[in-house]
This record gives structure tokens, sequence and C-alpha cells, in this order.
């Protein structure tokens, strides 16, 4: 089982790295991390919809478009974290 499988069995666990961007934008207030969180949110929000079966109609577990998602939530979340760590360490540096 892979990790991004743990997401589609339990598609609540999503929002755990959807609030860690979310501390993470707070903190470092750059856009992009607020854009890691929000894919994070949407991606927890389609996991559950196909969870309840609401978003298809027969075999959910086939799932060709988790090929173009789980690469994006993984390069996402990469760049934004990055943005975030120089936010913080810019505006550390700057402080008296």
């Amino acid at each position: 089982m892979s990790l991004m499988a743990v997401f589609i069995a339990q598609p609540w666990l999503a929002l755990i790295p959807a609030s860690l961007f979310m501390v993470l934008y707070r903190i470092s207030e750059r856009k992009l991390v607020a854009g890691a969180a929000s894919a994070w949110l949407l991606y927890a929000a389609y996991e559950y919809a196909m969870r309840r079966r609401w978003l298809c109609s027969g075999e959910c577990n086939i799932r060709v478009v988790l090929l173009l998602l789980y690469p994006l939530l993984l390069l996402i979340p990469l760049v934004a974290g990055g943005a975030a760590v120089l936010a913080i360490a810019r505006r550390h540096r700057a402080a008296p």
C-alpha cells in the first residue's frame, strides 16, 4: 500500500497536510502555501465524494485521474514548503 493510497482509504487524513499548510501560510504569508493548503483541501473533498460514491457510479477504485493528481499533490507542497521556509528565514533575519 503506497503512502498516497492511505488517503483513498481514509479521505479525512488529507485534512492533516491541508491544516499544516494553512498554519505555514499564516506564518509565512505566501500565497503559494495557501494554494498548497487549498489543493489538499480540495483533494480531501474529492476523495470523500469518491468514497461516498457521489462522483462515480461503479468501480471507483480504478481512477486514471490519480496519475495526474498524485504527482501534483507531491510537487506543489514541495515548492510551497520551500517558499514558506525561505519567507520565514527572511523574516527571521530581518527581525531585530
